[in-house]
């Protein structure tokens, strides 16, 4: 049972970080205070309207970040002890973040200066599917390396595991 809790450390971990994003000291008033002038000094010439359009765009790359890192932390998790990659451990893993994404959501309709969006439960989505396919794209690149334990066998199917 400690090595499965293992796998999920990961997970855990990113979990937790998550949901300290999801708090006010990360709202966007809070973190326009840092970016926006940043980035203004980085686009001296760049208008208000720009300054925060880019402040947008940068909150919602980290919306796909965290959950792709979320995405790839949870189907370690998933995968436990086995190698490789297969569709139902992708498809467990999707179910997870995207419920996650609507948990965070939820509980951001709670916290003073933020608010629920379900345009970003699809961002989250969209994170921790173009997780989902990193991770099966390096599967596929390292199905016949020497660190692969197990058979290779067909990616879409349940890869050495038990």
């Amino acid at each position: 049972m400690t090595t499965r809790l293992k796998d999920w450390i990961p997970a855990i971990c990113v979990a937790i970080l998550i949901s300290t994003f999801s708090t006010h000291y990360f709202s966007g008033e809070e973190t326009a205070r840092i970016i926006i002038p940043l980035l203004h000094r980085l686009f001296p010439f760049a208008t208000d309207r720009e300054l925060r359009w880019m402040h947008i765009g940068i909150r919602k790359l980290a919306h796909i970040t965290e959950f792709g890192a979320f995405s790839i932390a949870v189907f370690h998790g998933v995968r436990g002890p086995r190698r490789g990659w297969n569709l139902r451990w992708a498809l467990i893993t999707l179910v997870i973040a995207v419920s996650y994404a609507g948990l965070d959501e939820w509980h951001q309709s709670f916290v003073p200066l933020r608010e629920a969006r379900v345009r970003d439960v699809f961002i989250d989505a969209t994170g921790a599917l173009m997780a989902q396919i990193l991770v099966l794209i390096y599967a596929k690149l390292h199905k016949n390396s020497p660190q692969h334990s197990g058979p290779a066998g067909n990616l879409l199917s349940v890869s050495s595991g038990k």
